[in-house]
């Protein structure tokens, strides 16, 4: 089902002040990752938001622009190359995608690059496990 519901975005103040202050995060250009496993239980796995500094792109046209790919290209991914890795006893996940690149970029580049974001995160968040 690949749907980008309102359940699915992180709107609330509280939760966005807890990710920022006590989340942890990478970096994979052109993303800035930053994560936070909370102890909450919701119908959706993961809460996301979606961030391009005005800084940088200063015309609300090209910030769209740029959201848009990164939506859709969450939207189509989500399900087979990061809900499918998500530990299930952890609880609600809230997800920060700030866009830090310095040029906007083709849909095709932008997914290619949150598919290898996820597999990072994979890494990051089930390290190694032995092989018997």
């Amino acid at each position: 089902m690949y749907t980008f519901k309102k359940e699915e975005r992180l709107c609330s103040r509280k939760h966005l002040d807890l990710l920022f202050k006590n989340g942890s995060s990478f970096l994979l250009y052109p993303f800035r990752i930053s994560y936070l496993f909370i102890d909450e239980t919701t119908e959706v796995p993961v809460q996301v938001v979606i961030n391009i500094p005005k800084k940088r792109y200063k015309r609300a046209v090209d910030r769209n622009l740029l959201k848009r790919r990164i939506r859709e290209a969450y939207r189509l991914n989500k399900l087979e190359n990061f809900y499918s890795q998500l530990p299930t006893d952890k609880g609600l996940l809230l997800f920060s995608i700030q866009f830090v690149g310095k040029e906007k970029y083709d849909f095709v580049f932008i997914q290619k690059k949150l598919i290898a974001t996820f597999k990072r995160f994979k890494t990051l968040v089930q390290p190694n496990e032995v092989h018997q």
